[in-house]
């Protein structure tokens, strides 16, 4: 596997800090399947194909593309674009990530296809969280990136840093902070709760691995790709704009 295009700063300047460490060839394989992933999730999907053995390219977005979800359908269709150059297949690990179908509808257009769910946390808490969310609503959600990046995606991101006391509006109506665990160690258990605790809330911990992403992901890349005039994603703007039966 080889992992392209490093993470990148953003906007701000900040450095899109889910650290994957990223070799770039010489010349990216023509032909091969790529493997385009949200940096938030770049770690787990470069140790998910590494695990598989899938001889595949692994290009990373920037995480702190989510702060304004029309950035990521632009950056998403200036690299798919670059990457129909090539040849090959691509792969995108994202949800719909709050695009309101705009993703699903760079996909068709660039022959593309995605894992399913409608964002990570979906992903990694499945059915469980599902249900937890249906009881609990106000649940602050982290996951290991959001654990090792918080300071400077929420309180940072969201101009806590200077200005202390929209906080209380902010999360005003939270109750409780859940931590999906993808590789939990005594450090982001120790983090989630300094995160926690930032913002006045109990902290629950969940070891949920990769959840349901690992399943997904590994169906979609080893099955190869669809059949024409069929498709596989689930959420209906996918099947509308490529005209095809699920």
């Amino acid at each position: 596997m080889r992992t392209l295009a490093p993470p990148r700063p953003d906007a701000a300047g900040a450095a899109d800090a889910g650290p994957v460490p990223a070799t770039v060839p010489a010349a990216p394989g023509a032909g091969r399947t790529a493997l385009v992933a949200c940096g938030a999730l770049a770690r787990e999907v470069r140790d998910l194909a590494g695990r598989r053995g899938w001889d595949v390219d692994l290009h990373a977005l920037p995480a702190f593309l989510h702060m304004a979800p029309p950035r990521i359908v632009a950056e998403l269709d200036r690299l798919l674009e670059r990457l129909r150059g090539r040849g090959g297949r691509a792969v995108v690990v994202y949800g719909d990530c709050g695009t309101a179908g705009a993703i699903d509808r760079v996909l068709a257009r660039h022959g593309a296809e995605r894992v399913a769910g409608p964002h990570c946390y979906e992903m990694f808490g499945g059915d469980e969280l599902a249900r937890l969310l249906a009881d609990r609503p106000g649940t602050f959600l982290l996951t290991d990136w959001l654990v090792a990046n918080f300071d400077l995606a929420v309180v940072r991101g969201l101009g806590l840093d200077r200005h202390p006391e929209l906080r209380e509006v902010y999360f005003a109506h939270y109750t409780g902070v859940l931590y999906l665990a993808q590789d939990p160690t005594p450090e982001r258990e120790a983090a989630a709760a300094r995160a926690a605790a930032y913002l006045g809330l109990p902290l629950e911990i969940w070891d949920r691995g990769l959840g349901d992403l690992e399943e997904r992901l590994t169906e979609l890349v080893e099955r190869g790709p669809a059949p024409p005039g069929r498709c596989t994603e689930t959420t209906p703007e996918f099947a509308t704009a490529v005209g095809c039966t699920p």
